[in-house]
């Protein structure tokens, strides 16, 4: 049996789930029999769970119940999870701070009042403060290596396709995937085998290690680095450079243009019931002209580079997590966003803390069908990195 009450009362600090399944599913006779049997899940409040509302962080959304579960939902609970809840999200699942203004603000268990990153913040805040084992999220640039990075746990971006999409409110479908977030990676690859039963088993060693020459230009934080270099000593493959055919900046930007185009064609009208903050993000970015050539030629370029054998290896984020109320930092998802444009699995990794004590993540891109082989490798360097981050207190 799971004590209810007790998650309750410690959801209260970080507001990291948002709706709770009814007690019933709490109950021990509850849970089937299967490879993740007890299990404990939270569910990105983007996702359908049956019975509870699929607000996708939207307000005119509060009431939208889901009839039934999302596919890879159903699959955790036939696997024998317990199914908890729903989870914090920033709003329409576009930024990276879940500071929801209609479900309340989700705090870093690391740190009372810094984010937890977004948009599956409620994912990442949950599983570091211990609400849930695994939660799942949505990365559509970023959205589960992100919070994941801030919150010292691992977060795997699927392949695009490789876990069904029914039962989601998108984001942009040619980018957007559903997959997990866990402190244990051993944890996370039994849920991955469950959500994505008919993913390759294939745990081949890679070959070569690309490098970002200059790490693309982006500014990191100096513990980024740090962690950057530890990575790229405890991988110690053969080292190929990495140029990528525009600035980092730009191919998120171009990624995001899409992004709120698909919002504007998808909602109309009801963007105006989107809070000013979101409506002023939209207007800014929508002004920006289409740039579907630069996405192409880097997604191109990346999936070459990698060939079969070829894994990149990257920061997360360029900074660890940060106060809320504070400016977010333009370049989050400049690294996050290559992977997702070009549809490849990328894997968050923790490689310990600054000097306060956040934590810091590096992040390993693979060729398509590669996730097992990306926790293969997280598994061979953990012990140099030193694993998932707990908060202190």
């Amino acid at each position: 049996m799971i004590d209810r009450h007790d998650l309750e009362t410690r959801n209260a600090t970080v507001n990291a789930f948002v709706e709770w399944a009814e007690t019933c599913a709490f109950q021990a006779s509850a849970f089937q029999d299967g490879p993740l049997t007890g299990v404990r899940v939270g569910v990105k409040a983007n996702i359908a769970v049956q019975g509870l509302s699929r607000t996708g962080g939207l307000a005119h959304l509060r009431n939208n119940q889901a009839h039934v579960d999302a596919e890879v939902v159903a699959r955790l609970r036939n696997g024998g999870a317990a199914i908890l809840g729903t989870l914090n999200m920033h709003e329409a699942a576009l930024g990276a701070t879940t500071n929801n203004p209609f479900y309340g603000c989700t705090i870093n268990p690391h740190r009372a009042g810094f984010t937890p990153g977004g948009s599956s913040g409620g994912s990442g805040a949950a599983v570091a403060a211990g609400l849930c084992d695994v939660a799942l999220g949505t990365d559509t640039l970023g959205s589960i290596r992100i919070p994941a990075a801030y919150c010292g746990t691992y977060g795997l971006k699927p392949t695009l396709g490789a876990v069904p999409n029914d039962g989601l409110l998108f984001l942009e479908p040619a980018f957007d995937v559903i997959g997990p977030l866990a402190m244990d990676l051993a944890l996370l690859e039994r849920a991955w085998g469950v959500m994505a039963p008919d993913a390759s088993a294939d745990k081949r060693p890679f070959a070569r290690m690309l490098v970002l020459g200059q790490l693309g230009g982006v500014t990191c934080e100096p513990a980024v680095l740090a962690a950057y270099a530890r990575a790229l000593a405890a991988v110690a493959l053969p080292t190929v450079p990495l140029s990528i055919p525009a600035a980092l900046p730009a191919v998120r930007l171009a990624a995001l243009v899409r992004c709120v185009r698909y919002l504007q064609d998808t909602f109309g009208a009801r963007t105006q019931e989107f809070s000013d903050e979101l409506q002023g993000l939209i207007a800014a970015i929508a002004s920006k002209g289409d740039a579907d050539d630069v996405l192409l030629d880097v997604a191109s370029l990346l999936v070459a580079a990698l060939g079969e054998d070829g894994v990149l290896i990257m920061p997360t984020t360029p900074q660890v997590a940060f106060a809320h109320g504070t400016r977010p930092p333009a370049n989050q998802a400049d690294f996050t966003t290559l992977a997702s444009i070009a549809g490849l699995p990328a894997l968050a990794v923790p490689a310990g803390t600054d000097g306060d004590g956040l934590p810091v993540s590096v992040q390993l891109v693979g060729p398509a069908g590669s996730e097992r082989r990306l926790v293969a490798l997280a598994s061979q360097i953990e012990p140099q990195l030193g694993g998932a981050i707990r908060p202190s207190h």
